[in-house]
């Protein structure tokens, strides 16, 4: 008898620590006109002292255990996609595993930069059509705070903290199968978006110590990449669904700055009202943003929403949803 995915629950948190554009222009060469002009954003939250990834994403998925009313024991699979890990190793997944008691799942992280909660949503799809897991946490959650250069402004004022996931369930009814189509890629690209490179040694010394390079993106080919070869994926994956543009409730693109979002409704020819976001609020939170954004409208959703999201890699990936 085939599986099929059901979305049955959604979560999110962010940090309770807000930061206004205003205070980023008493540390670095900006202001909260140009940011907004530029980006949109007003607002993000950081993380500070111990709160850390795996806090913020234990946050959501407790938020999931009650909103779908299951025990901890019932969690088949925990996958977190970051990009900013509390550790290279154990996987943050790992850490969320055992803050809320999970002791019957599995779990490991994935990184596909802000394309996350896309990959991490058709990853799990696959694994519950296995017929082999019932219960599965995709949770996106970052601590882009800790990863900034906060004297490179062409970085440090998009990015917030947060944390956004989906409990997916499997079920054998096909009208109730709520991931209809996918489409995930990547430009195999390691110049344009990069964060946490760590360089080999260079001699046998006493003295070597692993350093962390901090956040970096050309912003003008991320804006040329995001506005021109994502929504040509979008629009692929609309036809190959057969859904026109016009038929989707919602698209929820990346929160990575308003201006682009802007660009992809009018390359779709789409209203903004059909494009939830909290940018504005929340700054870009990488992988987070789009399961943010779907949390917030979960509850109102009736019919079919495309999910697209892209980042560093270069990876870009949509998936077609319903409730």
């Amino acid at each position: 008898m085939p599986i099929y995915t059901k979305l049955t629950a959604m979560g999110r948190y962010v940090p309770e620590r807000v930061v206004d554009n205003d205070e980023l222009a008493t540390i670095m060469d900006t202001s909260d006109a140009w940011i907004q002009s530029h980006t949109g954003i007003k607002t993000r939250h950081f993380a500070m002292d111990q709160e850390n990834t795996s806090d913020l994403a234990t946050q959501v998925a407790q938020q999931l255990l009650t909103k779908g009313g299951l025990a901890a024991g019932a969690i088949d699979l925990i996958i977190v996609t970051t990009i900013t890990p509390d550790a290279l190793t154990p996987a943050t997944a790992c850490i969320v595993q055992a803050n809320i008691g999970a002791d019957n799942a599995f779990a490991f992280d994935m990184s596909a930069a802000c394309a996350g909660f896309t990959f991490g949503l058709a990853t799990a799809d696959k694994f519950i059509r296995s017929g082999q897991y019932r219960n599965v946490m995709v949770i996106s959650a970052e601590v882009n705070s800790k990863m900034m250069d906060f004297k490179d402004r062409t970085a440090a004022v998009f990015f917030g903290d947060g944390a956004g996931g989906a409990l997916l369930q499997a079920t054998p009814n096909i009208a109730e199968n709520s991931l209809l189509a996918e489409k995930l890629q990547t430009r195999g690209n390691a110049e344009v978006i990069h964060s946490g490179r760590v360089q080999p040694i260079t001699a046998v010394a006493a003295s070597n110590y692993p350093q962390t390079d901090a956040f970096y993106q050309n912003g003008r080919e991320v804006f040329q990449f995001a506005t021109n070869v994502v929504p040509e994926q979008m629009k692929t994956l609309l036809k190959t669904a057969n859904v026109l543009p016009s038929e989707l409730q919602y698209v929820i693109c990346h929160q990575a700055n308003l201006r682009i979002i802007e660009k992809i409704a009018a390359n779709l020819a789409l209203p903004m009202t059909k494009f939830p976001h909290n940018v504005e609020r929340f700054g870009n939170t990488s992988s987070a943003g789009v399961a943010m954004a779907l949390a917030e409208v979960f509850d109102d959703l009736t019919g079919p929403t495309l999910l697209t999201a892209f980042g560093g890699g270069l990876a870009y990936g949509s998936v077609l949803i319903k409730k």
